[in-house]
């Protein structure tokens, strides 16, 4: 193979130049996809019932402006809130607008039901102002949903239509905010918003992570070889496979995720590991100046690395392909993308890089000997051996001592999909949120679906009993059905001492008639959003405060507690069930990937070493780290997220390279009749050389992440740079330990 290489060398180089621009030119046509509901498969519960409720009722999405100032109530900003909402009711795209002078104030007048709006008009003087003050208070439809409780906020919640675009509308909002200018400051929220923060900032992360890890990079590998050819073969063989990778994701329709940040940077840390093992074993055998031409070298190098370096690129696609086993669209998308260009970086280092050794001209030697003491690196590297030659028993008891420590943090890990999280703390989206959050009941959502009579009482007194219940729990902002209006009606057309005040009636008739007195003076409209035309169906919305999927998940659970053996209740679904879901989804998908994962590699390597104790001995390492790794979440406080949850494929898939090039060489060590404890440190001294530049590249190039806007995306790059630091260890110290000890059949001489 390495003579056809040869032989063929400007075909090749050229063909792969040719293949790279075809799919890089793919790029600029990539879309971002930053819906979170579609990052979970159509078929899923939550996705599948929230649909089915905007089937019925429209969509669920909402935006919230915030207006503060000292007092809502003053005239220029009550004259505002009417402007802008009037303005913004007539935006294509957007369903119902509600503010304080939209919602409704409903009361009796001489056993007449009036229906005003909750601001019919602006107070001139403070008597008036304090007048509609106490007026906003009584008003359960408004106090706290659209005034805050010191009347310094005051809220504009939008519903869209399904399918509008975000950036049509949040554009549209903007330029009637600048039209309709004032005083207060105003804060723009909901989850179109945050879609559009997303849209924003993923480009954003994209623009500096990438230079940025590729300016890491070219400074470790010229510290590595100190050559310019040392730099340029696996610094090109990294671009091409990230434009290859990238114009794959677009050339097949996929949209950016989040979860793509990390591909560019993966690839940048991952595509350059076969390139630097080629790049040392060149400096190596040149430095001995066993070969005479530059192509019977590259013929020599090719041979000696062609079988190591596959299956290391086999062991890895497979690692990270392990997430295709993941419930997650966006982590199936990501596991492919990053196979395909893993896989294309192999082919360019088993290819494209002979290919360009074999023209270029052979370098002035570089003695190794001298740059790794220059480094220390062949210090520690003797010291690593001689250690583990001496007291291999000792060190697998002190790695499984530490395990176990470690590992008691996991049950201290936490799991976390709300989308909110992703920004940094000062972030105005995130700010907004918890704003939201802390003064109107909630960001979020979740809604229960009632089929049947609608207008039964029954019924309606059932609605009212789980919303008293659910408005109990710290969780829950408030709960919203048409059993609340009836029960605000009934307050307007009784007096307090009567039976019928405060309460549902009776009788189905009486329900009726009180929605027909509404009719004469109000728009039955107003109730679209909670029940249907033929009152057939009806939904009960309920606020969450706290959009932690634990909370979510607590609500839900006392909600269907509750309504138990209730025939009308339907479904429970909303975005606060779909964030639920994906926590969920993480979780199982991190089990099962992580499985598939290791018993792939663990199959991939007994194929490899015609053994089954190969298969456990890659595994043994890979378990330790995956340990440590969750164990050390734990006790940080790092929860498992959509980013964090992609974290052991990619540590599987990458750190097993080192434990197959340990064996691989300590194989040939024993073969060549070396002791156990000097083919360990003869392996640790040539090989281990490669096995480290890899990790410190990786660990580098990862290190990126670190500068990522999104919290999540720095705890996924402070992690990578701990786990392969730790599957370096596993390779170099614990996995020599039990070569040792275990003296496995497959690793001694035929």
């Amino acid at each position: 193979m390495a003579d056809k290489i040869i032989r063929y060398r400007w075909p090749i180089i050229i063909g792969f130049i040719i293949i790279t621009l075809i799919f890089g030119l793919q790029i600029p046509k990539a879309r971002i996809q930053a819906d979170f509901e579609t990052y979970i498969p159509e078929d899923i519960p939550a996705r599948f019932n929230t649909e089915k409720i905007e089937d019925i009722f429209g969509g669920t999405d909402v935006v919230m402006l915030l207006l503060e100032t000292d007092d809502i109530l003053n005239p220029a900003t009550l004259k505002r809130i009417g402007m802008l909402s009037r303005k913004v009711q007539r935006v294509k795209g957007i369903d119902q607008v509600l503010s304080l002078t939209e919602a409704k104030d409903i009361r009796g007048e001489e056993g007449m039901m009036i229906v005003d709006p909750a601001v019919k008009r602006i107070p001139r003087t403070t008597e008036q102002r304090e007048i509609l003050r106490a007026a906003l208070r009584s008003n359960e439809l408004v106090y706290e949903i659209l005034v805050s409780s010191d009347f310094s906020m005051t809220a504009i919640i939008i519903t869209l239509n399904k399918s509008v675009d975000d950036i049509a509308i949040i554009s549209a909002i903007a330029s009637i905010l600048e039209e309709v200018a004032g005083d207060e400051i105003v804060r723009v929220g909901g989850m179109p918003e945050v879609r559009l923060s997303l849209q924003r900032d993923i480009p954003r992360d994209f623009g500096i992570l990438m230079p940025l890890a590729l300016g890491l990079m070219l400074v470790i590998l010229f510290v590595t070889f100190r050559q310019l050819r040392g730099v340029l073969m696996p610094i090109s063989v990294v671009i091409m496979s990230i434009m290859f990778a990238m114009g794959f994701m677009v050339f097949i329709g996929w949209k950016l995720t989040i979860l793509s940040i990390l591909l560019p940077v993966m690839l940048i840390a991952i595509a350059n590991n076969y390139g630097i093992h080629l790049v040392a074993r060149y400096q190596e055998l040149n430095a001995a100046g066993q070969y005479g031409s530059k192509t019977e070298l590259v013929k020599a190098i090719y041979n000696s690395l062609n079988k190591p370096i596959l299956l290391t690129g086999l062991t890895t696609i497979a690692g990270i392909l392990g997430l295709l086993s993941h419930v997650m669209i966006p982590a199936k998308q990501l596991g492919v993308s990053a196979a395909v260009g893993i896989a294309y970086a192999l082919i360019l280092s088993l290819f494209f890089i002979p290919a360009l050794m074999s023209f270029l001209r052979r370098p002035r030697p570089v003695l190794a000997d001298q740059r790794l003491k220059r480094f220390q690196l062949e210090h520690w590297l003797l010291f690593f051996g001689r250690a583990v030659a001496h007291r291999p028993l000792r060190v697998i008891i002190s790695f499984l001592i530490i395990a176990i420590i470690v590992a008691t943090g996991i049950f201290k890990l936490e799991v976390d999909s709300n989308v909110i999280n992703f920004f940094p703390r000062e972030h105005a989206t995130r700010q907004t949120a918890e704003l939201i959050n802390a003064r109107f009941g909630g960001s979020e959502n979740l809604s229960i679906l009632f089929s049947g009579d609608i207008k039964d009482p029954q019924l309606l007194s059932r609605m009212d009993e789980y919303a008293s219940v659910l408005e109990q729990l710290p969780e829950v902002g408030n709960a919203t059905s048409l059993a609340t209006v009836i029960r605000v009606m009934s307050r307007a057309l009784n007096d307090p001492d009567e039976p019928g005040y405060d309460r549902i009636p009776d009788s189905r008739t009486a329900i009726a008639q009180y929605l027909e007195l509404y009719n004469m003076s109000g728009d039955p409209e107003d109730f679209e959003k909670i029940v249907d035309f033929d009152y057939q169906n009806a939904q009960m919305i309920i606020t969450i405060r706290d959009p932690d999927a634990s909370a979510i998940q607590r609500v839900i659970a006392e909600i269907e507690r509750i309504t138990a053996g209730d025939p009308a209740v339907q479904l429970i679904g909303g975005p606060s069930l779909v964030t639920a879901e994906l926590a969920d989804i993480v979780v199982r998908g991190q089990m099962v990937s992580l499985g598939v994962a290791i018993v792939v590699i663990a199959i991939m390597m007994m194929i490899l070493f015609r053994s089954f104790s190969a298969g456990v001995l890659a595994a043994i390492p890979l378990m330790v780290a995956i340990t440590l790794l969750f164990g050390l979440m734990g006790y940080l406080g790092i929860r498992l997220d959509i980013a964090t949850a992609m974290l052991s494929s990619i540590m599987i898939g990458v750190g097993v390279d080192y434990t197959i090039h340990f064996l691989w060489r300590y194989r040939q060590e024993r073969q060549a009749g070396q002791e156990y404890g000097l083919a360990v440190i003869k392996t640790l001294t040539t090989t281990g050389r490669g096995i480290a530049f890899n990790a410190s590249s990786v660990i580098l190039g990862f290190s990126a992440l670190l500068l990522s806007l999104f919290p999540p995306i720095n705890f996924f790059g402070f992690l990578v740079v701990m786990s392969i630091f730790t599957c370096l260890m596993g390779a170099l110290v614990l996995v020599p330990a039990l070569c040792l000890v275990w003296k496995p059949r497959f690793l001694e001489p035929y």
